[in-house]
């Protein structure tokens, strides 16, 4: 276990953490805790980040109030959790997450004993392999430092005093910019297999590096990855892939093994392609990145047409070229890709079938000139499908010169809803119409086509 023998406490004086840089709600939160009594730090990688001067994405609080103490002082309190028991605190712009400290298991707890703590069953039970199922045993800061995954996300900040306290080293592996686990790499991984994509995406997203002894654990446990819960991993694939650092984290998944753990399906892909299939794949990504990084936020059904899309799109066309049409290649694509990725990562059915939307609708977008261009820009959508267009254009010509024709009908005044004239299209001239004659004594019917979706 990688632990100082007393914590290493560092004065305000000597850290750069102001209460400027911290949530008013999470401030709030922690004065009140302490007010009544309680120890209450800030804890895990909000720590880290504002230790690194960037900006957090949430604040999240350890103290040694138990959630039924947390949920009366807090009327905005809900508990959550089963594996976790934690208490949630919804402000009106943001739910600060609230954990009671937990405890190093004595080995008749591990083995599924139980103790009885504020009026409830508080269990530590492993499955037959050494992953947590659950973990409610209460402790000390110190214990509960000791339980987190790595040294740099066990520090804590404590309000009373305005210093940063750290119990396993994690400052000095800030320094040296190293993701090392607490403990035995090998039995952590294990606890909870989640882990090693945590450390991937700390290294990708951050710029650190994974200590060389815990890297060659993580490569050998990598196939491991498929005993996590696959709708939490869907969860952690957003976090991966949504933050800005999609094409570095991909590089750490596939160099791992746990890519081809993951996706199955791309990495056989990937394989039987080469270098130009995986320099396609990763263009892909550095645009989402450059998307995330404009704080244009992409849906998630964008991120999975990024990833995936490309071999999706050649499947559905060597079935077309078979005679199978082409909406229906496009569907038996993605409902043999999504059953084979429902084995490890759950996608939600709305975010499935967005997928599918966006890809069946680039052939429309590339049809030239477009029918009905108003109706397409009216579809729900029809935003992601043109975002997908932009983020395949480096390596497809024929998508550039569909996302010009549709960025200029956006920004014309057409695209507010009149259709574009023939003449506007690129190498199209306009043909009038001839109007069908139709006896007086009949109701006057819509044009051919004109009361047809595309």
């Amino acid at each position: 276990m990688v632990r100082s023998m007393q914590p290493r406490i560092v004065p305000r004086n000597e850290h750069g953490i102001s209460r400027k840089q911290i949530s008013p709600n999470a401030l709030r939160t922690l004065y009140r805790l302490r007010d009544n009594g309680f120890t209450a730090y800030l804890v895990g990688g909000c720590v880290r980040d504002l230790l690194m001067g960037r900006t957090p994405k949430d604040f999240d609080i350890a103290t040694n109030a138990v959630p039924g103490q947390i949920k009366r002082l807090f009327r905005n309190c809900r508990l959550i959790g089963r594996r976790f028991r934690l208490a949630h605190l919804h402000f009106q712009d943001e739910v600060l997450e609230v954990s009671t400290f937990r405890a190093l298991v004595p080995p008749e707890e591990a083995e599924g004993g139980e103790t009885e703590l504020d009026g409830r069953h508080s269990r530590h039970v492993k499955d037959e392999d050494g992953m947590v199922l659950r973990d409610n045993v209460f402790g000390t800061p110190e214990e509960d430092a000791l339980r987190r995954d790595f040294t740099i996300n066990a520090l804590a900040y404590n309000i009373a005093d305005f210093s940063v306290i750290d119990y396993c080293n994690g400052l000095s592996d800030l320094e040296q910019r190293l993701i090392r686990p607490i403990g035995d790499p090998a039995v952590r991984f294990t606890e909870d297999p989640v882990r090693m994509i945590r450390a991937v995406r700390f290294a990708g997203s951050h710029g650190l590096t994974i200590e060389p002894a815990t890297w060659e654990v993580l490569c050998s446990l990598a196939p491991t990855i498929t005993r996590a819960a696959p709708a939490r991993l869907y969860e952690e694939m957003l976090k991966l892939f949504l933050l800005g650092a999609a094409r570095p984290v991909f590089g750490l998944l596939a160099s791992s093994g746990l890519s081809a753990a993951l996706f199955p399906g791309l990495h056989r892909w990937l394989a039987a392609g080469g270098a130009d299939r995986l320099m396609a794949l990763e263009s892909n990504l550095e645009c989402l990145d450059r998307l995330c990084r404009s704080a244009l936020t992409p849906a998630p059904a964008l991120f999975l047409a990024a990833l995936f899309g490309p071999g999706l799109e050649e499947e559905a066309l060597a079935r077309h070229r078979e005679g199978v049409p082409h909406q229906q290649a496009m569907d038996a694509a993605c409902s043999r890709f999504l059953e084979e990725l429902a084995g490890t990562v759950t996608v939600p059915g709305r975010i499935s079938g967005q997928l599918r939307r966006i890809l069946a609708l680039q052939s429309s977008l590339h049809r030239m000139p477009p029918r009905r261009p108003a109706a397409l820009a009216a579809r729900p959508d029809f935003a992601d499908a043109v975002a997908y267009l932009l983020v395949t254009a480096k390596t497809h010509q024929e998508n550039r010169e569909a996302l010009a024709w549709w960025q200029a009908y956006i920004q014309s005044p057409a695209g507010t809803g009149t259709e574009v004239p023939a003449e506007k299209v690129p190498g199209k001239k306009r043909q009038r119409r001839r109007r069908r004659s139709r006896p007086a004594d009949q109701t006057a019917a819509p044009e051919d086509g004109a009361a047809l979706e595309p």
